[in-house]
């Protein structure tokens, strides 16, 4: 016997979230054959090509596949996928480079360490993690993000590593020790983790970090940045745009040399 856990959109095609299923060495496959046999047919129907399937916390794609077994005792995580994005994950391309956003709920167990061990865990992904109050909205982080990858590919990058250049430009700073210090991650509060990678290896990423994320940019950080960076309601009133505070951001990024 097994238990198969329903998550997100997945628990609408079921009555309960948990099923326990009295079986064992059981494929992939012959599961989802046997959920869509169990699903009540008046429910919504259960997308089984856009999700993840994850036995005890790891995708099942990084093993064999829907040839993966399913041991007595195992939990099977059901884990809807939306491409493009969804509340708790947002992911897009730049420069050939596939780049997942998750926000980690602040917690006093989760460190630098927490980072540390996952560039450990997962050395083909690259890790920076901003606090979550240094970030607007998806419009702002995507921009900062291509200011990093442009100062890459001309070969001016605020220090060695991509990562770094683009804490420092959410940071505002051409200081290593000063963006660690503002925007880094600080106990007990929230942040925005962007992983680079292809893009088998961040949705294994995404399975492991999804109890622990929460929606993305749910909090207005204006206030806080526009104290934070001294932004006046007269430079606001200068810029003629539709994201003027982003905007505002984004160009003061950009000089940085």
């Amino acid at each position: 016997m097994f238990t198969v856990k329903l998550v997100g959109g997945a628990k609408k095609s079921f009555p309960t979230e948990y099923l326990e299923i009295d079986k064992s060495d059981i494929s992939i496959q012959e599961l989802i054959d046997l959920l869509l046999d169990l699903k009540p047919t008046d429910s919504p129907k259960l997308d089984t090509e856009n999700v993840l399937i994850a036995i005890n916390g790891a995708d099942s794609s990084a093993m064999d596949g829907k040839f993966t077994k399913i041991k007595n005792n195992d939990l099977v995580s059901i884990i809807p996928i939306i491409h493009g994005g969804s509340s708790k994950k947002m992911t897009f391309e730049y420069s050939k480079k596939q780049i997942q956003i998750i926000e980690i709920k602040g917690s006093k167990s989760i460190n630098i360490k927490f980072i540390d061990e996952l560039r450990k865990k997962y050395p083909k992904i690259l890790f920076q993690a901003v606090s979550s109050n240094f970030i607007l909205n998806a419009y702002h982080l995507k921009k900062i993000i291509s200011l990093s990858f442009e100062s890459e590919k001309n070969n001016i990058l605020l220090s060695n590593k991509l990562e770094t250049d683009i804490l420092m430009r959410f940071a505002l700073t051409t200081q290593i020790s000063d963006a660690i210090k503002n925007a880094g991650i600080k106990p007990q509060l929230s942040f925005i983790l962007i992983a680079i990678g292809n893009k088998k290896t961040l949705d294994s990423l995404y399975v492991e970090l999804l109890p622990l994320s929460t929606n993305l940019f749910s909090k207005n950080n204006a206030p806080y940045l526009k104290n934070h960076f001294k932004i006046t309601k007269k430079h606001l009133d200068s810029i003629h745009s539709k994201n003027t505070l982003e905007d505002i951001l984004i160009e003061k990024a950009a000089i940085l040399v």
